[in-house]
């Protein structure tokens, strides 16, 4: 069973991940028809960077995973032995 931390930690980051969905969302698919003078605007970024983060993020996680891999292969490479 998990424990009150790993509860709380799981809870936090679902928390998390239900903002940041609903505030892409709200960005992307409800602000274009939002008239462009309504004060709503001042809490989003440019349209610009709706495609721009989540190609950067992306793009990092790409990045982290291949460096992953690659120290994962190289600590499993063992010496070749010797022979006599």
């Amino acid at each position: 069973m998990a424990t009150a931390t790993d509860r709380a930690v799981g809870f936090g980051l679902v928390a998390f991940s239900l903002a940041l969905f609903a505030y892409y969302t709200l960005w992307i698919v409800v602000l274009p028809f939002i008239d462009s003078a309504h004060a709503i605007h001042r809490f989003f970024l440019p349209r610009e960077y709706a495609v721009i983060i989540p190609v950067v993020a992306g793009l990092l996680l790409l990045l982290f995973i291949g460096v992953f891999i690659m120290v994962v292969t190289w600590k499993s490479k063992k010496p070749a032995k010797k022979s006599e």
